[in-house]
């Protein structure tokens, strides 16, 4: 990935926006709506950025939405890109490494996902602690540009230890039950089979989706925080007799999409870490 392209898109970005973006928010499925709480905002969709490219995933806007949250500066990423759609992993982490030219420093990161830990329910929120990719690559293979992070990136303590304890605290204060656990990244787009579901399990795997570990990569490579949530819309393959449906995801999400934005809103606004 040309650095020039990263700092064109972010140059076409900061000027369409009011102030700097400290924050970076990336939304998923289902879970748009916290763009939607976002003030004085500035919207920028896709298509209209220099070298990005556009999200065709189901209940994904596809835009930046910059402004305020939480008292905040910050800048949205109202739908997500995936593996799964067709898109190189380099086109899926430009906008973290757009965020990061713009100004961001931290990112919170969320997403829709199957429950793999048998005691989680539909509609439980989980703290992402830690990953496993499971997609068969990984987007910093290539030459490495130094501008952006080091060639062998540590990925020790990724999901920020700070922040994750001001999620726990935010929960505690809002009275929501927060989940904590490992989340498994495959590539999609077909829903796991109940066999893999078993094996992951096996691995040590609480949650499995089809995005966040390419994204979440890229924000560790080039230092940003990262806090990270997984909204469990279905329990995974085999743990319930019955198929699984993207409708039901977003049914999900939109459900419980509130919940999220008050625990999001209360970390942004209360942690003097972000």
């Amino acid at each position: 990935m040309d650095c020039n392209y990263v700092q064109e898109a972010a140059e076409y970005v900061r000027a369409r926006i009011g102030e700097t973006p400290r924050i970076g928010l990336i939304l998923g499925s289902g879970l748009g709506g916290i763009a939607e709480v976002i003030e004085d905002k500035h919207v920028i969709p896709y298509g209209e950025i220099p070298h990005f490219v556009c999200s065709t995933a189901p209940g994904h806007k596809g835009q930046f939405v910059a402004g305020r949250f939480g008292g905040k500066p910050v800048i949205c990423m109202q739908g997500r890109l995936h593996f799964y759609e067709g898109h190189a992993l380099s086109d899926i982490i430009f906008p973290v490494r757009v965020m990061k030219q713009l100004g961001v420093t931290s990112l919170i990161v969320t997403n829709a996902a199957g429950g793999i830990n048998t005691s989680f329910q539909v509609g439980d929120l989980m703290l992402i602690e830690d990953h496993i990719n499971f997609m068969g690559t990984n987007p910093l293979i290539g030459p490495n540009d130094a501008s952006f992070g080091p060639r062998f990136c540590d990925m020790t303590y990724t999901y920020t230890p700070a922040l994750r304890q001001a999620a726990q605290e935010a929960a505690q204060s809002l009275g929501l039950t927060l989940q904590k656990g490992v989340y498994l990244g495959c590539t999609g787009p077909s829903y796991e089979t109940p066999a893999e579901i078993r094996a992951f399990r096996t691995l040590g795997a609480d949650a499995v989706g089809m995005s966040t570990v390419p994204e979440v990569i890229a924000a560790s490579h080039c230092g940003l925080q990262v806090l990270a949530f997984s909204l469990i819309t279905n329990m995974a393959a085999g743990i319930l007799d019955q198929p699984l449906t993207e409708e039901e995801v977003i049914e999900i999400g939109n459900r419980r999409g509130s919940d999220l934005q008050r625990l999001i809103t209360r970390i942004v606004t209360d942690c003097s870490a972000l």
